[in-house]
């Protein structure tokens, strides 16, 4: 997906490549990612889009094709509720605080965050009431007590 973004997602091919359901893979891909296979495609879309948006040479409708983006519509609010500013506003804006950035360091500056994504609480699909747990309710893990300098780790049973 990193490698083809301007590609159609086709979930169904990634989940035979992984030999796993379509479901499956989607819920493994958002267990691992944070997100689903789509918005993740997206996010790289967006950010390959920064990086085009920034050079100058094309307009936003441009970038947006050849970001694999097929509605400008669709494009500029993804991109707008990413990045918290329309394309042609941030295609418009000087971009020479980060010329001096090696790039690897640019690309996490400037990597899209999602900004207020839909809580996973509320009703599932069958009605259910789902929750989760805030931090000030969840369980703290119990402390490690530290170890006294000198003492030596416990043997665990079946090991050497």
């Amino acid at each position: 997906m990193d490698r083809d973004y301007a590609e159609p997602l086709d979930v169904p091919a990634l989940a035979r490549d992984a030999l796993m359901s379509p479901g499956h893979f989607s819920r493994s891909f958002r267990a691992a990612f944070g997100e689903t296979p789509y918005s993740y495609l997206m996010t790289r879309r967006i950010e390959r889009a920064k990086a085009l948006l920034r050079r100058g040479d094309l307009t936003v409708t441009e970038v947006c094709m050849a970001v694999g983006c097929t509605s400008l519509g669709s494009f500029s609010s993804r991109f707008t509720e990413l990045v918290g500013e329309s394309p042609s506003a941030y295609r418009a804006r000087s971009h020479d605080d980060g010329a001096a950035l090696p790039a690897c360091v640019a690309k996490i500056h400037t990597r899209p965050v999602r900004r207020g994504e839909a809580s996973p609480a509320g009703p599932d699909r069958s009605g259910r009431e789902r929750t989760r747990p805030s931090p000030a309710t969840a369980e703290p893990e119990p402390p490690t007590a530290p170890v006294p300098p000198g003492a030596r780790p416990t043997a665990v049973p079946g090991s050497p």
